[in-house]
């Protein structure tokens, strides 16, 4: 648990930075320089949802002391001296979750990121045609949690393996604070079953990898046409006849960083390039946040998991009916349901320990 008057100091002093940039953002130098204009408005607006709950915390504070002042005044207890207590408790009890509520947003490192978009990729890893069926579940099983959530999501390039498996699936997800539920996926995931094929009864170990990239806002990502390499070609393999008529399919490289993305999905060359880009961006700033993570490398450890899609995060173990996180050293004996799309209590509880790392961490409860 943090320190509370330590955390409350802090908030006050969030009440004076805000009003700094309030100041800031009124100045000619600031509204005239449209990148520093934009983070600028980006840091105001994370900080003034700190600032408006902690004055609702401190609103209820007030109360708070007018209840127990008037309690400690009653001579006589009475239905009146009832009621009061019961208001007491309620706030009491709401003070508690709002504190809770303000202490998420501070030691978010972002609480915008929280709320973007995601790309995410799917690749088969060890273990050959099963990897490729255990690839193709993963996409399943987020697929289907995305639905029940109601998010929307985009395939911008996939390749199918044999068994009706999947070699790479690459897709977006839109919808509500996505990569706040999302971002743990990013890592190795491995299972052991008895693969269909197994006619002997032996379990095997296979494995994918999982990436997932908050998408980016355009103006964060800058892209010069002058550091892109577009190649166009005939696309190859499923999707119809129409894919080997046309110079539909598109390769893009990003000369500075390296990176190479292609797409041959759709029809329309104009379509497959838009999807592309989005990867494009969303890999590139990746990058930069892997760098800024390498910069802070302590403060990564504090959290669960690195940010490294090499890691082992999972066993999904099926004779076991178990999935096991290991990052938090999280067992769940209901794997049949998880693989149906039921990941809310397996996402809560990496949440959680996420938050709690991050609190033990902070000796005053607040990281700037």
């Amino acid at each position: 648990m943090v320190n509370m008057e330590k955390f409350l100091v802090k908030l006050e002093e969030k009440k004076v930075e805000l009003k700094r940039l309030e100041e800031e953002l009124s100045s000619s130098e600031v509204i005239s320089d449209r990148n520093l204009y934009r983070i600028k408005t980006k840091e105001y607006s994370s900080l003034k949802e700190i600032v408006d709950a902690y004055d609702e915390y401190r609103k209820l504070g007030s109360e708070k002391l007018s209840l127990e002042k008037l309690i400690a005044e009653e001579k006589i207890r009475s239905e009146y001296t009832v009621l009061a207590e019961m208001e007491l408790e309620e706030i009491n009890k709401v003070m508690a979750e709002k504190i809770r509520e303000i202490e998420d947003m501070v030691l978010s490192e972002d609480l915008s990121v929280d709320k973007k978009n995601v790309i995410m990729e799917i690749r088969a890893g060890t273990g050959g045609k099963e990897a490729g069926l255990f690839a193709q579940d993963l996409f399943k099983m987020y697929s289907r949690y995305a639905d029940e959530k109601g998010w929307k999501i985009t395939v911008m390039s996939r390749n199918d393996s044999e068994l009706g498996g999947l070699k790479e699936v690459i897709f977006s997800i839109e919808g509500s604070n996505v990569f706040k539920k999302m971002k743990f996926e990013m890592g190795t995931h491995r299972v052991q079953r008895v693969p269909e094929t197994e006619a002997s009864g032996r379990i095997h170990t296979s494995a994918a990898t999982v990436a997932v990239l908050p998408e980016p806002d355009d103006v964060e990502v800058d892209i010069k046409p002058q550091d892109l390499k577009i190649d166009y070609y005939r696309a190859a393999g499923a999707g119809g006849q129409h894919v080997n008529t046309t110079d539909s399919a598109v390769r893009i490289t990003h000369l500075p960083t390296a990176v190479i993305v292609s797409c041959q999905d759709e029809r329309s060359q104009h379509k497959n390039k838009a999807k592309a880009m989005r990867v494009l961006k969303a890999r590139i700033l990746e990058i930069l946040e892997r760098r800024q993570r390498e910069d802070r490398s302590q403060e990564r450890k504090k959290q669960v998991g690195t940010g490294d899609r090499s890691e082992k995060i999972r066993t999904y173990n099926f004779p076991e009916n178990r999935i096991t996180d290991h990052r938090v050293n999280l067992t769940i004996y209901n794997l049949s349901n998880i693989m149906d799309g039921d990941l809310d209590g397996l996402f809560d509880g990496l949440l959680e320990a996420d938050r709690r790392l991050k609190l033990e961490s902070a000796d005053t409860g607040i990281k700037k």
